[in-house]
C-alpha cells in the first residue's frame, strides 16, 4: 500500500502542474488554446504513464528474481532432512502466491491512477474552457451596452499599450480589459445616487462627460472632508481650516426640514421650545458599501445606529443636556451620517436666531445665540441662509447675519423655504431678488411634506427625499411659467444638493493650496520641536505601557531576590517577640492592682523569683501557662498576615518609586493584583503552619544552644523595651510642664497607694490639688516607671550565671520563651517560604498583566490612551507626535489630491474609473 501512496503522490504534482499549464496558455493565446489543450493533455497522459510503469516493472523484476532462486534453495535442502525441507518449500510457495497477488494489485492501481488523472486533466481544461467562454461573451454584451466617449477609449487604448510595453499582455499584472470598462460602468453612475436621482425617481440627464465630470468632483470632495476631520484633530490654527457648510436661520424658518431632506431621514430633534442649543456637526459620507444608512457619534463611541429615531432621540438629549438658564453651548455634537444615497458633505446646525427672549429663558439668550452664529460663519466657512417665502427678505435675520461677515456674498447660499405658501409670481420675484443679491444665487424648496389629506399626497415609499420631491414637482411643475426651465429660477431639493456639493468642492480646491503651504510650515515647526525636545524619541501609548510594566517588574525581580525566608525569619520573629512580652506582662511583670489608691497584693513577688523553690508550682504553672498561650495563640494566621503585609508593602514601595505612581487606578490595578495573590494562598498556608506547628503546641524540645541563642537575643528585646519605656516616661514629662512637676504628682500616687492619703471616690475634679488628667498622667508614669524597674531588673538576672543553663528554666522564663518563640518561627517560615512567597514569585507578574488588560479594555479602546495621558509629561510628547505624524498624513493626502488633479483629469479619471465606484467606498484615512 505505501507504494501505491508514493505512485500517487509522484503522480499528483504532474497533474496540477499540466492542469495549471493549460489554463494560462489558454489566457495568453486564447486563439490557439485548443491545440495548446491537446499537447498539454498528451503531456499529461505520458507523465502519468511514466511512473506507473517504473513501479509495475519493479514488481515484475521482484518476482522474476524470486522464482530463478527456487532450484538453488531446492539442491541445498536436499541435505536437511524431509520434513523441514517441506515446511521450507511451503512457505517458499506461499511468498510466492503473496508476491503475484501484490504484482496484480499493482496493474490494477496504475489503470485506475491513470483514469483518474486524464479524467481530471480534462475537467480542468473544460472548466477553463468555459470560463473563457463566459468573459468574452460579458464584454462583447457589455461593450454593447455603453458607449465611451471618444476621450475615454483614448485612454483605454493608451492603458492597454502601456500594458503591452511592459511585458506583454497581461505581463504587468493588468487587470483584464472587460474589468475595466466594468468598473467605468459602475463608476459612471457613482453620482447619481448622491444627487438623489434613484432615491427621487428622476431622470439623469446629464452626458456621459458630466457624469464622470461630476464623480472626479465628488472624489475630491470626499477626500477634502476626510482632511477637513484629520485638521480637526490636529489642533490647527485658523490658516489651515477647510471649509464647512454652516446653516443659520430663524426658528421656524425650515431650517431642520432642509437638513433632513438633504440626508432623506427625519433624524433632529423635534419640540415647541429651543431644542437645538449646542452645534451639530454633521458629516455625510457617500458610502456605497453600505446595504443601510446608519449614524455615529465618534465622541460618544456609538457605531452604526441604523434606527434614525434613535439618533433623534440621542441628539434630543444631548441638547438637553444644556441647563435652561444658559441655554446654549459652543460644545459641538459631531455626528456622522454613512448611506449611498447622499452626497459628501461636511454641513454645521446652529441654533436659531430669536427676535425676543421667552419668560424662563435668559435675557442674553439672542445675544448668546448671535455670538455662537458669528463663530461659526466667518470664513471659509460656506453660509447656508435659510429664510422662508412668507417673510420678507428684509427681515430675515440668517441674511442680515451673512451679509456682516460676507457683505458681497461670495460665500453664502440662499435657501427660500415654504415656496408653496406665496403666490408664485411672488415665489419667483423672491428667487430672482436683485435687491439682496449673492453670487451663489437662491435655491426654492418644499421640504416640509403637507399634511396628508384626502390621500392627494401620499408617500408611495419610505424615502423622505422621494415624497418631498414628488411634492415639489407637483408644484413648481403646476407653474412653468414662474418655476420652468426657461424661467432661470433654481429649485427643488435636488437641485440645492447639487449646488452644495460643487460650491464645497470650489470653495475647498480653492482653499488647496493656501492649506498645504500652512501645513507645511507648521510641520517643519513640529518636526522641530519633536528633535529639539526629544530628540526624535517615538512614543505611543502602547510603547509607554509596555515600558512602565518592564520597569515594574525589573523592580519586583530585584526584590524578589532579596526577600526570601531569612527575612521572612527576622519578621516573624520580631512580631513573636511583641508576643513573648505580652506574656511575661500578663504572667510575671504586671501587678494585681485593684483600683489606683489601693497598695497591691503580690502574693509570690516576681522580685523573689531568684531565691524561689525550684519544685514552687506556682512559678511552673506561671511558666507552662506562658508557653501554651504563646504556643497556641494561631502562629499559622500570625505568619501568613505577618508575611502578606510585608510582601503588599514592598510592592506598595515598588509603584511608589515606578512610573505607575503618577496612575492612580493602575497603580490600585496591580495593589489590589498583589493583594488578591497573597489572599488565594493565605488559609492554606496558615493551616499548614498549624499542622506543622502542632508537636510544640505539648512539649516545646529545647536544646542547649537554642537556649543559648535565646539567652543573647532575649537581653537585645529586654533592652528595647526599657529604652521604649524611658522615651515614653520623658513625653510624660515634657507634656506635664517638665520632671520637677511630674514628680510631685508621682510621689502623690505613690502615697496614695502605700496608704498614706486616703482618697474617697475618683473625682472629676481630682484630688490634692492635682487635676483629673494631671493624676491620669502621673498613673501612666508611675506605671513605666515600675515597668522599667522589672526590665531593668531581669535584664540582670538574664546574665546573671544562674540562667546559663536550660535546667534553671522556670528562673528565666523570658530565655525559654525567646527560645520556643525562634523554634515556631523557624519552622513557620519553612512553609511560608514554599506556599506563599515562591507562589507568589511566580503567579503576581502574571497576575498583573491579566488585571492591566482588564482595566485597559474596561475603558473601551480609549483605555490605553487614557492611561498614558494621565501622566502630564507623557501626554505631551504624545500630543507632538500625534500632531506630527497627523500633519505628515494631511500633507501626504493633500499632495496625493494635487497630483490627481494635475494630471489634467486624464490619467487621475482612468484610474479612478478602473477602481470603480466600489472601491473607493473603501479607502479611509
Amino acid at each position: 500500500m505505501s507504494a501505491q501512496l508514493r505512485a500517487a503522490g509522484a503522480i499528483a504534482p504532474v497533474a496540477r502542474r499540466v492542469g495549471l499549464r493549460a489554463v494560462r496558455q489558454f489566457h495568453q493565446f486564447p486563439t490557439g488554446g485548443i491545440q495548446r489543450a491537446d499537447l498539454a493533455a498528451r503531456d499529461l497522459r505520458r507523465s502519468v504513464q511514466f511512473p506507473a510503469k517504473l513501479y509495475h516493472n519493479a514488481v515484475m523484476v521482484r518476482n522474476a528474481s524470486f522464482v530463478r532462486l527456487l532450484p538453488k534453495l531446492a539442491i541445498k535442502f536436499v541435505r536437511i532432512p524431509a520434513l523441514f525441507g517441506g515446511l521450507m518449500l511451503g512457505a517458499a510457495g506461499w511468498v510466492q502466491y503473496q508476491a503475484i497477488q501484490l504484482g496484480n494489485s499493482a496493474t490494477e492501481m496504475y489503470t485506475n491512477i491513470k483514469t483518474g488523472v486524464t479524467d481530471t486533466a480534462f475537467a480542468i481544461w473544460g472548466t477553463a474552457t468555459d470560463i473563457a467562454n463566459q468573459t468574452k461573451n460579458g464584454f462583447n454584451e457589455k461593450k454593447g451596452q455603453f458607449t465611451m466617449p471618444e476621450w475615454l477609449e483614448n485612454i483605454m487604448k493608451g492603458e492597454g499599450a502601456a500594458g503591452e510595453g511592459s511585458g506583454g499582455p497581461n505581463g504587468g499584472r493588468e487587470p483584464p480589459k472587460q474589468s475595466r470598462v466594468a468598473g467605468g460602468a459602475a463608476a459612471a453612475g457613482a453620482s447619481a445616487a448622491a444627487y438623489g436621482y434613484g432615491a427621487a425617481d428622476e431622470e439623469d440627464d446629464r452626458s456621459p462627460e458630466e457624469v464622470v465630470k461630476d464623480d472626479h468632483m465628488m472624489y475630491i470632495t470626499k477626500r477634502m472632508i476626510e482632511i477637513r476631520n484629520l485638521l480637526s484633530r490636529v489642533g490647527q490654527s485658523s490658516s489651515v481650516t477647510l471649509p464647512s457648510i454652516v446653516v443659520i436661520g430663524s426658528q421656524s424658518s425650515g431650517k431642520s426640514s432642509v437638513l433632513e431632506a438633504i440626508v432623506g431621514h427625519e433624524f433632529l430633534p423635534k419640540g415647541s421650545n429651543m431644542i437645538t442649543r449646542r452645534p451639530i456637526e454633521l458629516t455625510l459620507v457617500n458610502d456605497p458599501q453600505a446595504k443601510v444608512d446608519y449614524g455615529e457619534f465618534p465622541d460618544l463611541g456609538l457605531a452604526r445606529v441604523t434606527d434614525f429615531s434613535l439618533i433623534q432621540k440621542t441628539l434630543t438629549e444631548l441638547n438637553q443636556s444644556v441647563p435652561e438658564s444658559q441655554c446654549v453651548s459652543d460644545d459641538p455634537i459631531r455626528l456622522t451620517i454613512h448611506s449611498p444615497r447622499v452626497p459628501d458633505l461636511s454641513l454645521i446646525d446652529l441654533p436659531g436666531y430669536i427676535q425676543v427672549a421667552g419668560e424662563n429663558q435668559p435675557r442674553e439668550l439672542k445675544r448668546k445665540i448671535s455670538e455662537l452664529c458669528d463663530k461659526y460663519i466667518r470664513g471659509p466657512n460656506i453660509i447656508l441662509a435659510i429664510s422662508a417665502a412668507d417673510t420678507d427678505l428684509a427681515n430675515s435675520t440668517a441674511l442680515q447675519a451673512s451679509r456682516r461677515v460676507d457683505p458681497r456674498g461670495e460665500r453664502t447660499i440662499g435657501v427660500i423655504t415654504k415656496m408653496d405658501l406665496v403666490d408664485p409670481e411672488k415665489g419667483a420675484a423672491i428667487l430672482g431678488d436683485k435687491q439682496y443679491p449673492l453670487r451663489l444665487g437662491y435655491v426654492g424648496v418644499i421640504s416640509k411634506m403637507p399634511v396628508q389629506t384626502g390621500g392627494l399626497f401620499r408617500r408611495e415609499s419610505s424615502n423622505l427625499l422621494a415624497s418631498i420631491n414628488k411634492n415639489e414637482k407637483a408644484f413648481f411643475n403646476s407653474h412653468p411659467e414662474e418655476f420652468g426651465p426657461n424661467s432661470g429660477a433654481a429649485t427643488g431639493t435636488i437641485t440645492l444638493r447639487k449646488k452644495l456639493m460643487h460650491v464645497l468642492e470650489q470653495q475647498m480646491s480653492s482653499k488647496l493650496t493656501e492649506t498645504t503651504d500652512a501645513i507645511t510650515r507648521e510641520l517643519e515647526e513640529t518636526t522641530y520641536q519633536f528633535k529639539v525636545q526629544y530628540n526624535e524619541q517615538p512614543m505611543s501609548a502602547e510603547s509607554y505601557l509596555a515600558a512602565s510594566l518592564d520597569d515594574f517588574k525589573h523592580q519586583f525581580h530585584n526584590f524578589a531576590n532579596t526577600f526570601g525566608r531569612q527575612q521572612l525569619l527576622e519578621l516573624l520573629k520580631d512580631s513573636l517577640d511583641q508576643k513573648v512580652l505580652d506574656q511575661l506582662a500578663a504572667r510575671y511583670w504586671n501587678k494585681p492592682i485593684e483600683d489606683l489608691f489601693i497598695a497591691p497584693a503580690e502574693p509570690d513577688s516576681l522580685v523573689d523569683l531568684p531565691k524561689a523553690d525550684p519544685k514552687s508550682p506556682y512559678w511552673h504553672r506561671q511558666l507552662d501557662t506562658a508557653c501554651s498561650g504563646l504556643t497556641r495563640l494561631g502562629v499559622g494566621r500570625l505568619a501568613a498576615t505577618v508575611a502578606s503585609n510585608a510582601i503588599q508593602a514592598n510592592i506598595d514601595k515598588l509603584l511608589d518609586k515606578s512610573s505607575f505612581a503618577k496612575h492612580p487606578s493602575a497603580r490600585q490595578v496591580i495593589s489590589e493584583a498583589a493583594a488578591l495573590v497573597l489572599a488565594d494562598r493565605a488559609y492554606a498556608t496558615s493551616d499548614g503552619i498549624e499542622i506543622s506547628l502542632k508537636p510544640y503546641k505539648f512539649d516545646p524540645d529545647i536544646q542547649p544552644n537554642e537556649w543559648e541563642k535565646g539567652r543573647e537575643h532575649v537581653v537585645g528585646v529586654l533592652q528595647g523595651e526599657l529604652e521604649q519605656c524611658q522615651n515614653a516616661l520623658k513625653s510624660l514629662e515634657s507634656s506635664v510642664g517638665g520632671r520637677k512637676k511630674l514628680r510631685e504628682v508621682m510621689g502623690f500616687v505613690d502615697k496614695a497607694r502605700k496608704g498614706e492619703i486616703i482618697i474617697e471616690g475618683d473625682h472629676p475634679s481630682g484630688a490634692g490639688g492635682f487635676s483629673a488628667a494631671l493624676l491620669a498622667r502621673g498613673r501612666e508614669a508611675v506605671f513605666l516607671r515600675d515597668r522599667a524597674d522589672i526590665i531593668n531588673m531581669r535584664i540582670v538576672a538574664s546574665k546573671s550565671r544562674k540562667c546559663k543553663s536550660l535546667e534553671n528554666k522556670y528562673y528565666c522564663p523570658e530565655i525559654f520563651l525567646d527560645a520556643v518563640a525562634t523554634k515556631l518561627a523557624q519552622t513557620a517560615v519553612l512553609f511560608l517560604n514554599v506556599e506563599m512567597l515562591n507562589d507568589f514569585y511566580h503567579r503576581f507578574p502574571r497576575e498583573v498583566e491579566t488585571k492591566l488588560n482588564e482595566y485597559m479594555n474596561s475603558h473601551g479602546g480609549n483605555g490605553l490612551e487614557k492611561f498614558a495621558r494621565e501622566d502630564p509629561k507623557i501626554r505631551r510628547h504624545l500630543d507632538l507626535v500625534q500632531r506630527k505624524e497627523l500633519l505628515e498624513l494631511v500633507l501626504m493626502k493633500i499632495q496625493d489630491l494635487h497630483r490627481f488633479d494635475a494630471a489634467g483629469n486624464v490619467k487621475a479619471d482612468r484610474d479612478y474609473l478602473k477602481k470603480g465606484r466600489q472601491q473607493r467606498g473603501r479607502w479611509s484615512f
